[in-house]
């Protein structure tokens, strides 16, 4: 028989998909909003439907050289996912080792999520100032003429990589220790006892079982400093990534082009993730294969 959903079951349905609507609804808005005709404004009714403000964002907007931000995103984004995977899986396979000072060193690992991300962005930036100020002394006080064209350390793969890794380590860390500790040991255990060497066990023991994780983490990598404002706005340097430009168009463009672009950046951040699901189900049907 089949059981009978009572007025509860509805009343938490009803609530669950405003939830999803509340979470979606701002970006289905955005996305159907970079469709309006050539004179369509930033709110409804729609003046048309075309890909006319798709096509104006190609050619690029006014001053802002769009694309060179998008590439340097990109790329930003791309070396924060490699080395958060990385460090993360380091640190887990160390905290699972156990070593003296690890609880202190994990939760001032964690501690970096409750500071405030301005904070934690113009901490940087002064570090970075404060180097910038003890070189050209130096370079004033020793007459090195190799420094004579120095201007400042900071930039995208030095401060700014340094503030987007203060946000996307934390989470790939939590990930990586939660995951050793439901890592049976005995499995390792069993592995040296038939001979492996610490890096076969590691390779053939650890790392297939963790790969999905490694995922996502590196998922997590990307798509946290893809979007990253708050951390980059005051340590990036000269040169802005693309949510900084999106930030900077918002206070000088007011046409649907900023839609666009948003549902641009929207889209990379989904296929991102599409790429991510595809390659866990890679992982599983190769390894299915292998043991067949």
């Amino acid at each position: 028989m089949e059981e009978r959903r009572g007025l509860g079951f509805w009343l938490l349905a009803l609530f669950f998909a405003l939830f999803v609507l509340f979470l979606y609804g701002p970006t289905l808005t955005i996305l159907a909003l970079s469709f309006q005709g050539p004179d369509g404004g930033l709110t409804f009714p729609m003046q048309g439907v075309s890909t006319h403000w798709y096509q104006t964002l190609w050619k690029g907007v006014g001053v802002v050289d769009i694309w060179a931000a998008f590439r340097r995103s990109v790329r930003l984004g791309l070396v924060v996912m490699l080395l958060t995977t990385l460090i993360s899986l380091s640190a887990g396979y160390a905290f699972r080792r156990r070593f003296p000072g690890q609880g202190l060193l994990f939760h001032l690992t964690v501690a970096s999520l409750i500071v405030p991300s301005i904070v934690v962005s113009l901490g940087i930036a002064l570090e970075f100032r404060l180097i910038d100020d003890a070189v050209k002394a130096y370079a004033e006080a020793s007459g090195a003429a190799w420094l004579a064209d120095y201007a400042t350390a900071m930039g995208l793969f030095t401060s700014g990589l340094g503030a987007h890794l203060t946000w996307t380590l934390p989470f790939g860390l939590l990930i990586m220790f939660a995951v050793f500790n439901r890592f049976p040991a005995q499995l390792e255990e069993a592995a040296r006892d038939l001979g492996a060497s610490p890096w076969q066990v590691f390779r053939h023991v650890v790392l297939p079982l963790i790969a999905p994780s490694l995922v996502g983490v590196a998922l997590f990598g990307f798509t946290l400093s893809w979007d990253e404002i708050a951390r980059s706005s005051q340590a990036i340097g000269d040169l802005n990534t693309l949510p900084l430009e999106l930030q900077g168009l918002t206070t000088t463009v007011t046409t649907p082009e900023i839609y666009a672009l948003g549902t641009l950046t929207t889209g990379v951040s989904v296929l991102v993730i599409g790429l991510s699901f595809a390659a866990i189900a890679l992982w599983r049907r190769l390894r299915l294969r292998s043991t067949a």
